[in-house]
């Protein structure tokens, strides 16, 4: 019997600025994958508008998670965000222990930081409980930065970051766990670069470089490759489709003259997902 694929999203759900679930529950769902939200907390917007309203959802997160494990509930994939505090790093590892069966993908996107500095909500000791993370990933999507983080690595400031180093960044991340590293938003020149280590083998998945960074990217990148893979793409075509298709929507950003803190304009070419 077909059955349709399933996966958890475990983010926050932001009602404005294209970002986190509001991202990634669209994209999957266009994918033809089932999307079930976790919210970690509920925003009015992302954190880079002058003022927000935020929830924090910590103290029901558990009582929702027994809720579906009550009710039977099984994943194809498990895909982690943001996430706000030790308490839910914690929250969220119990989550993938109860839920991973055989055949479950969990891709965790380690949002931790960017441009060589931590994000100022987070702390020395959530990086490090983030690093528990990636014992129980199969794949993980750092930046650059994050990679760093997670491995107690300088950043290279302002230098070009060489293959040898990328493989063997690659190498240490894998050595903790996930069976794939994706280390995303390379600077290359006139390009965007995603760096896939897979099985031992490597390859550099190149984007041109338009405007500047947008909200909600990392997320949308994460949404297609955990699609992608839960319907059994391999990595290398699922970071392809997803560079293409994050390429489009920054053009037509463009083209809008959308700010930044407005995220992808992904809607215009939710179509092209479906076909995938």
């Amino acid at each position: 019997m077909i059955q349709q694929k399933r996966v958890a999203l475990i983010n926050d759900l932001t009602g404005f600025g294209r970002c986190s679930i509001a991202v990634e529950l669209p994209l999957i769902s266009a994918m033809k994958v089932q999307a079930c939200p976790l919210p970690t907390a509920i925003l009015s917007v992302h954190t880079g508008f002058p003022d927000h309203f935020l929830d924090d959802y910590t103290a029901r997160m558990m009582p929702y998670i027994d809720s579906w494990k009550k009710n039977g509930l099984c994943f194809d994939g498990i895909s982690t965000g943001f996430l706000g505090s030790e308490d839910q790093i914690e929250i969220v590892l119990s989550f993938v222990r109860r839920f991973k069966a055989a055949g479950t993908c969990v891709l965790v996107d380690p949002v931790m930081g960017d441009a060589g500095k931590m994000y100022a909500s987070y702390t020395d000791v959530m990086c490090r409980k983030m690093k528990h993370l990636l014992k129980v990933a199969d794949i993980v999507t750092p930046n650059l930065t994050e990679a760093c983080l997670l491995l107690d690595e300088a950043y290279p400031e302002g230098k070009a970051v060489s293959e040898e180093r990328l493989i063997d960044m690659a190498k240490k991340l894998e050595a903790e766990g996930p069976r794939a590293v994706v280390i995303t938003g390379l600077n290359c020149g006139e390009s965007v670069g995603n760096f896939i280590y897979e099985g031992g083998t490597c390859e550099m998945v190149l984007a041109p470089k338009i405007g500047g960074e947008r909200s909600g990217s990392g997320d949308a990148f994460a949404a297609v490759v955990m699609a992608a893979s839960v319907q059994g793409m391999p990595l290398t075509d699922a970071v392809r489709l997803a560079a293409d298709f994050i390429t489009k929507c920054i053009r037509y950003a463009e083209a809008l003259e959308l700010p930044w803190n407005y995220g992808l304009p992904f809607e215009e070419y939710l179509g092209e997902l479906a076909k995938s």
